[in-house]
């Protein structure tokens, strides 16, 4: 079994229309049909339905031709693979009309094939704004934490397909693959077979750079503003934007590979001045499994988004007042976890600061 991630990029359409060249290149950073004006949205509409008619009878011998990605992806399955019915295969586009209507076209024709794909569209991944692309490739780091060790132990074989797409999301999917891929893969100069990359034995050299400044990292990972100071994090992992600073997309990546095993640990200060501990919480919380610790300090980093920022009450925290006085001083409850073991956050407010009284399994 197979996961594949394939960046994809709009050679699909411009490989149909070389004349309309211009045209595509002029709405390349377009959001939405709409930010095109009627006359040139029909134009690269006719584009699209002529790609898609190119692909509908195409088989793997003569999908090649048509784009960059699929080229790559042909290739992969160029033995007529019996297995491929069990693979994922996720196209990831830009977050754009045209990267969206070309990856779509990826994505249909290979479910055609009986592979299971889908679309991955990342929030601002485009090359308009350099300071949305950088927070873009930090939620891409995330987003790789958060999907890819799940198919690697159900038993996937992790291949980013690095051929088609843009070079400037590319560059960092080469590095995040030596960490998260088993294999790259890229068509080889001849075009008639693919140039194979296992991964590296690479271990991070700044894996323990959070654990000093812990406080530091979790508010910026959840984009929460940081009064504690960055002196000693390495200038690499951070990135400033005005005067706001934010986790660079290596800080993000040095951050989703540690926090697990750090939030394992133990039950960890406060990173927040809006939350607090009693020694009743601490101390129930001290005799939780180390997996449970984990959740735990997430959803007390789920409470300080909310808290803070007026975020959204996430599902998984879902803070709530109590009905009646059940458990004063407790007058709120908050979900740890949902499965069999239900547990729940009980605390109470002391003006805008919520207290944590106790964690404790639920009323009902």
């Amino acid at each position: 079994m197979k996961f594949i991630l394939s960046p994809c990029g709009t050679s699909l359409l411009t490989n149909q229309a070389s004349s309309l060249g211009a045209l595509l290149r002029l709405h390349a950073n377009a959001r939405d049909p709409s930010d095109a004006p009627p006359e040139d949205r029909q134009k690269i509409q006719m584009i699209i339905e002529a790609a898609a008619a190119k692909l509908a009878d195409a088989d793997f011998a003569t999908v090649s031709k048509l784009s960059a990605e699929l080229n790559a992806i042909s290739k992969l399955y160029s033995n007529s693979d019996s297995n491929r019915k069990q693979d994922h295969h996720v196209v990831l586009c830009t977050d754009t009309w045209l990267g969206e209507a070309a990856a779509t076209l990826v994505v249909d024709w290979l479910c055609k094939q009986g592979i299971n794909a889908n679309l991955e569209r990342r929030k601002e991944l485009q090359t308009k704004n350099l300071d949305m692309f950088r927070v873009a490739l930090s939620d891409l780091v995330e987003w790789c934490e958060t999907t890819i060790p799940g198919y690697r132990q159900s038993g996937y074989r992790v291949i980013f397909n690095l051929t088609g797409g843009f070079k400037s999301i590319n560059g960092f999917l080469q590095a995040l693959a030596m960490v998260y891929a088993d294999e790259t893969v890229y068509v080889f100069e001849s075009e008639t077979e693919l140039l194979r990359l296992p991964r590296l034995p690479l271990q991070l050299s700044e894996l323990h750079a959070a654990r000093p400044h812990l406080t530091v990292f979790r508010r910026l990972s959840n984009r929460c503003a940081v009064q504690e100071t960055t002196a000693g994090i390495a200038e690499t992992l951070l990135w400033q934007l005005g005067d706001d600073i934010g986790l660079s997309p290596w800080g993000e990546l040095i951050w989703q590979k540690t926090k697990k095993d750090i939030y394992k640990e133990a039950l960890h200060a406060s990173p927040s001045s809006k939350i607090q501990f009693t020694e009743k919480f601490a101390k129930g919380a001290s005799e939780l499994p180390k997996e449970r610790l984990a959740i735990l300090n997430e959803r007390i980093d789920d409470l300080m988004v909310h808290l803070e920022t007026g975020g959204a009450n996430l599902r998984r925290l879902d803070l709530k007042k109590l009905q009646g006085d059940p458990c004063p001083p407790s007058t709120h409850e908050a979900d740890a976890w949902a499965d069999s073991d239900t547990k729940r956050i009980f605390g109470h407010f002391d003006g805008d600061v919520f207290i944590i009284d106790k964690i404790d399994k639920a009323l009902h």
